[in-house]
């Protein structure tokens, strides 16, 4: 059984709390055993304690925050011992990044994130899909350390047939799909958490903007739960400006909208993108007159896209 350290902040203890729900399966397969300082029983050497967890693990997660970074305990302390310990082969550093942070300038740069491609569990639309992702990366880390099995077999719970007896397999059929029912609260949280995509999706874009384009400036500006405003200048000259909101479209509020000026005006849009009240996907239709031809079902991250490439076109030119 492979022991898995947690480092973090204790501000970030919510997203750790999750993290460790999503590793439930590699508990009950036997496979880690979960290590952070809310294990320690009360009265034990709180620091000592730590350091023996660090020393014993196999698999020490950094969970990347700017409060990760800033905490010198965890940054000089635990981070600089896990890395000590992956240099002498003898534990895994797995850098989980749970909020935007500047982590590719720490000594963690070099050794590959998760969740995939680097993006911050808080920029997902659906953190249990980040938390999963996360979850994943840990059982490949700890198969490839262990040579554990790729497939081991699942552990009956506690009860008649003993604690850790395992299940032989049933016989079954894989046709067991069925349509899933769409309610109308699962597509208003799916446009809800679309919006914070991408409010997050322009801030960052944005930054990065900035960083390659020197006499190029941008805001971000949340003016409440359902709008946003974004505008970028060069060399102080306002070039492109939107209002993005919730609401707009055929789909009865159902769906997100902008229009080409940063007034926070809602009563007219140049494009909106309605999500479905029919069918059993999460997936939005582009009123978007852009982009309808070509492609009609568009995922959270393409919704975005497609919102700044409107965005930015004006600088483009």
């Amino acid at each position: 059984m492979a022991k898995v350290f947690f480092s973090y902040s204790h501000k970030d203890e919510e997203l750790r709390d999750v993290l460790e729900v999503h590793l439930a399966m590699l508990k009950r397969q036997g496979l880690i055993e979960a290590l952070h300082d809310r294990r320690i029983v009360a009265g034990e050497p709180l620091n000592d304690a730590i350091d023996a967890y660090l020393e014993d693990a196999d698999v020490i997660l950094c969970l990347l925050s700017p409060d990760f970074i800033a905490s010198e305990y965890c940054y000089s302390r635990e981070m600089g011992r896990a890395l000590e310990r992956q240099a002498e082969g003898s534990a895994q550093v797995i850098p989980v990044i749970l909020r935007h942070c500047d982590w590719k300038q720490t000594p963690l740069k070099d050794l590959r994130g998760t969740p995939r491609d680097n993006k911050p569990v808080k920029a997902w639309p659906d953190m249990d899909e980040a938390f999963s992702d996360v979850a994943s990366d840990v059982r490949r880390a700890i198969e490839s350390r262990s040579g554990a099995p790729k497939n081991p077999e699942p552990f009956a719970s506690a009860g008649a047939i003993g604690v850790g007896a395992q299940i032989a397999p049933r016989p079954r059929s894989a046709n067991l799909q069925i349509p899933k029912s769409v309610t109308d609260q699962d597509r208003d949280d799916h446009i809800e958490k679309t919006f914070e995509f991408i409010v997050e999706f322009f801030a960052n874009s944005l930054e990065e903007l900035q960083a390659r384009a020197p006499d190029v400036t941008g805001r971000v500006t949340r003016l409440d739960a359902r709008r946003f405003t974004a505008a970028v200048y060069r060399a102080g000259k306002k070039v492109s400006a939107l209002t993005v909101f919730v609401g707009g479209g055929w789909g009865h509020g159902r769906g997100i909208s902008f229009n080409n000026a940063d007034t926070g005006e809602t009563k007219s849009s140049n494009g909106s993108f309605d999500l479905p009240s029919r069918g059993e996907e999460l997936r939005f239709e582009s009123l978007f007159s852009q982009i309808s031809g070509a492609k009609k079902l568009l995922n959270h991250e393409e919704v975005a896209e497609a919102i700044w490439d409107f965005f930015i076109s004006p600088l483009q030119r």
